[in-house]
């Protein structure tokens, strides 16, 4: 049986083992199969118990997690990690000896960008008895680009060991790789929270500060609460840590606007909201519904009458938690808005739709972006879904 281990070895490595040891154990009761069978099996999971600590990229803790699994996946009696400039990681025997001359040794293939391997000449120990008599290094890649290398001592340096060392460090590379995606999904994410933030409409903050003061002399107590309430909304708004809140918190972030909104509108504007308590715990990206809200209410209140109907809804579905954002308004053509989720018109028309859509892509897949029914004359239903669990997905 050949083993692969791919670029995308955490998920396929992590199901390939279950599997085996599903299928092997059916066969066979409490034991793995054949000797080859428990082979496999032992590769995969130490391979899976590697990639985790790749995943979190090349800092000192995480290559010492790696460095056991990696060393045991060859075989060998020390194992070393190192980046650019310093040892971040030795596994095994003999770091006194040979620790020292890792880091030197591994600048030849940042030069190379290929595997070197080192006699004892060169290892930095005088001692005749030491069992390491070999180094094999190997680069590790990321774009192309060597960020790192894995050095493996052994007391032979055959052409098995140095092709088994650069396959290692070839899908050590694919777990960095990986880890640079996830960290360029991240500041993805956080220009595109920026972006919405840019986005809150200046009218919304002028038109607040001018209803507050307007009750500044006729009514200084409602004027003092409304100052606080639009404090609460901008400092929520604009906070600058954490890619997710809580919908309880985007939605307490949502009552704020309105107050501030019924406070401008008085009995113009009526709100609706039904939301059921089992979903506020649930981990939404941050800025995910008060757009849409602002959204609502501005296109909303657009009628002759000057007068609108706002409805927000959030129901627990099962595994997943449905929200609704509706307004009575004027509504727009179905083709605009799909343009306007696509990015094709100016977003004025629809404030942070596209950039909602992208972000619930980017964090649950395709089948969760936005869902919008309108047409003219006719308002506009929003329709959100989240699954109410999901690795990965949640304050950090």
């Amino acid at each position: 049986m050949t083993i692969f281990l791919s670029a995308l070895g955490g998920a396929a490595v992590a199901v390939a083992a279950m599997l085996i040891v599903g299928r092997y154990a059916t066969r066979s009761g409490s034991r793995l199969g054949t000797a080859a069978e428990r082979a496999t099996f032992e590769t995969l999971h130490t391979a899976w118990s590697a990639a985790p600590p790749l995943r979190a990229g090349l800092v000192p803790a995480t290559a010492r997690k790696a460095a056991r699994h990696l060393r045991t996946l060859l075989d060998t009696p020390a194992l070393a990690i190192t980046d650019e400039t310093r040892l971040l990681a030795w596994d095994g025997i003999r770091q006194d000896c040979h620790g020292e001359v890792t880091a030197e040794l591994a600048k030849t293939v940042f030069e190379s960008g290929r595997p070197q391997v080192f006699s004892r000449d060169k290892l930095g120990c005088a001692e005749p008895d030491c069992p390491i008599r070999y180094a094999v290094v190997a680069p590790l890649a990321v774009d192309e680009h060597v960020v790192g290398a894995i050095t493996v001592y052994s007391s032979t340096a055959s052409a098995a060991l140095v092709q088994a060392t650069n396959e290692v460090a070839r899908w050590a590379s694919g777990q960095l790789e990986l880890a640079e995606l996830d960290r360029s999904k991240r500041r993805l994410l956080e220009a595109e929270v920026r972006a919405l933030r840019a986005q809150i409409s200046p009218h919304f903050i002028y038109n607040s500060l001018t209803v507050i003061a307007s009750f500044v002399r006729t009514n200084p107590e409602r004027a003092r609460e409304l100052l606080i309430e639009f404090a609460d909304f901008t400092r929520y708004s604009f906070r600058r840590h954490g890619d997710f809140t809580t919908l309880g918190e985007e939605l307490r972030s949502i009552e704020q606007y309105l107050t501030l909104q019924r406070a401008r509108f008085g009995d113009r504007l009526k709100v609706t909201l039904r939301i059921a308590p089992e979903v506020l715990p649930v981990n939404v990206p941050f800025l995910c519904l008060q757009p849409l809200v602002e959204n609502a209410v501005r296109h909303g209140m657009d009628g002759e009458a000057g007068t609108g109907h706002l409805t927000i809804v959030a129901e627990d579905v099962g595994s997943e938690a449905h929200i609704f954002v509706e307004d009575d308004g004027s509504g727009m053509e179905p083709d605009q808005a799909r343009r306007i989720l696509a990015g094709e018109v100016d977003e004025t028309a629809g404030i942070g739709l596209g950039n909602i859509d992208d972000r619930l892509r980017q964090v649950y897949g395709d089948a969760f972006g936005l869902v919008v029914e309108t047409a003219p004359g006719a308002g506009t239903k929003v329709h959100v879904r989240v699954p109410k669990y999901r690795s990965g997905v949640g304050p950090r």
